[in-house]
């Protein structure tokens, strides 16, 4: 068969290439405690789109640093002890429609939503000035001298935080919750369930997104949705003198290095013809999960829909 990256077979053993910052647990232990801290300030409003079995809610909190953070939020008519799930959006889109979530409901389950900062939907993202940022997320803090701010550092931890908000809810069981995306999404779903692994007990991310960027480099494929990787280069660091410093800055946050704190059983798809989002880089997180996993391969498909994968994510997580 043609391929686009490495044999599966060594796919199978692969353990990625971009660099781990030295202080990486601590980095993450710190910023677990900042998101902790927080007073979240949670709003649930009624939403304007009802369901004859859902109560539906726009959702807001305050994340790390202030940005206010907009979800969807559907649960059963009258649940009690409903397991919960989260989904997670690709890059630059939103939360979708109301009516994409009513499957779970329908099902028994809560779930939640969430719009990334500053990307297609209803999340700030906070800087100079309020609005949309829309895209260069992967570098957004990347000149920065701390790399606390990086902007996917924050969302990262907006998933956690999510998480612990659904947790608390009295109709939520908070023992039974599962997190999905697919790329961005992903990625989301493979942060969320290390930086929440006691909360996140089932994780279905497809094509991951944000893993192995250097990886992403040396193959070529610093186009599409890792456009902007080339452009930050070609920019900022045209000689590639700091080659190194940037692609450890980045380690910070690459979900391959998230992925041995995962502790709930993840179900991965991904097509081996995937161009957007390397297989390869997708092998980087998965090989280092050591929970219970499966992963779905598709050989002869790329980043898009995989054939029958959605049915058995949506199965996968009502077995909650």
């Amino acid at each position: 068969m043609p391929l686009v990256d490495k044999p599966l077979s060594e796919l199978q053993d692969y353990q990625g290439i971009n660099p781990r910052p030295a202080d990486f647990d601590e980095y993450w232990n710190e910023g677990l405690a900042e998101m902790e801290a927080l007073d979240p300030k949670v709003e649930l409003i009624p939403a304007q789109f009802q369901a004859p079995f859902a109560e539906c809610f726009d959702l807001y909190f305050t994340g790390v640093g202030g940005s206010r953070v907009y979800a969807k939020y559907l649960a059963p008519r009258g649940a009690e002890n409903a397991p919960a799930i989260l989904n997670f959006h690709g890059y630059r889109g939103h939360s979708g429609d109301w009516m994409e979530k009513l499957a779970f409901p329908a099902a028994g389950f809560a779930i939640a939503a969430m719009d990334c900062r500053g990307q297609g939907g209803k999340s700030e993202d906070l800087g100079g000035a309020r609005g949309s940022t829309y895209e260069g997320h992967i570098v957004r803090g990347l000149g920065d001298a701390d790399p606390k701010r990086l902007a996917f550092r924050q969302i990262f931890l907006d998933t956690a935080l999510l998480a612990k908000i659904v947790a608390g809810f009295r109709e939520v069981d908070a023992g039974r919750m599962g997190a999905y995306g697919e790329s961005q999404g992903g990625a989301l779903t493979l942060a969320c369930a290390a930086l929440a692994p006691h909360r996140i007990k089932r994780a279905a991310p497809t094509f991951p997104f944000l893993s192995d960027y250097k990886r992403v480099w040396e193959m070529d494929q610093a186009k599409d949705a890792y456009a902007e990787l080339r452009y930050f280069f070609r920019m900022f660091d045209p000689r590639h003198e700091r080659e190194h410093e940037i692609f450890t800055r980045l380690g910070y946050v690459d979900v391959q290095h998230l992925a041995a704190r995962i502790r709930g059983e993840v179900l991965m798809g991904t097509g081996l013809m995937d161009t957007v989002c390397p297989p390869s880089t997708q092998f980087a997180a998965y090989n280092k999960i050591t929970s219970k996993k499966h992963m779905e391969i598709y050989p002869d498909f790329a980043h898009e829909l995989l054939p029958g994968f959605r049915d058995k994510v949506f199965r996968f997580l009502t077995e909650l």
